[in-house]
């Protein structure tokens, strides 16, 4: 899952502000890998955050380095359950068992959750920041590509392609995934989550964060004693 950022001239966005955007869109689409295929009973998938700062000293966390907007990327490796899209369409598998239909459906729809909600983080960061409302009138699906979403949504589009052949019901699926994914960073518990990990690539001095440290960091609510609803 990339992220990419590109410079507006139309508004300027200090260095700071967008390694913790960046931060907080990755964390996002960590929290919703682990924690929404955990909440569907999916099976567990690897992934870990990969991170790639070249101006940066070494050593040293990425809150307290200089960047440039181009020359810091981060970027969720792996984490998908659908690895590569299949040629047959779902909806054409007639050789499934209505079992194993509805457990690949499930599958489709929590990767592209999982890619929408990683934009979707960033966002509300951002209005959080900003003191602003945050709601989805206002973060549509268009919006998503002001939040490092351009990649995200192309390939939500590139499943759909595969998982409904008529192109004419993609928007109504489109609004029912966006609004899943708004509704899981809605829950107070999955945006602590959320804002741990952030802070947690924030304050990291590694390249990478693996898959059990990202976790560790995500379940640190199950010692608080929360539970989470979506």
């Amino acid at each position: 899952m990339k992220r990419n950022y590109q410079i507006d001239t139309s508004f300027i966005i200090n260095d700071h502000d967008l390694v913790e955007q960046i931060a907080f869109h990755e964390a996002g689409h960590a929290a919703a890998i682990y924690l929404c295929n955990k909440q569907k009973q999916l099976p567990p998938v690897f992934f870990q955050i990969n991170i790639k700062a070249l101006d940066r000293q070494q050593d040293s966390p990425l809150n307290t380095c200089l960047l440039t907007h181009d020359r810091f990327a981060a970027a969720v490796e792996g984490g998908r359950l659908i690895h590569s899209l299949p040629v047959a369409l779902l909806e054409n598998a007639h050789d499934l068992s209505l079992s194993d239909q509805t457990a690949y459906q499930t599958a489709f729809e929590a990767d592209m959750i999982n890619l929408l909600v990683g934009p979707l983080a960033e966002a509300k960061h951002v209005a959080l920041r900003d003191d602003e409302l945050f709601n989805a009138r206002l973060v549509n699906l268009n919006a998503l590509h002001n939040y490092g979403g351009s990649f995200d949504l192309e390939k939500v589009n590139e499943y759909l392609d595969i998982f409904i052949a008529d192109r004419s019901r993609h928007p109504e699926k489109l609004a029912e995934l966006f609004n899943k994914a708004f509704q899981f960073i809605s829950s107070p518990l999955h945006w602590q989550a959320i804002e741990r990990l952030a802070r947690y690539i924030l304050n990291n001095e590694e390249n990478i964060i693996s898959c059990e440290a990202a976790i560790a960091v995500l379940d640190q609510n199950k010692a608080m004693g929360g539970q989470m609803f979506y």
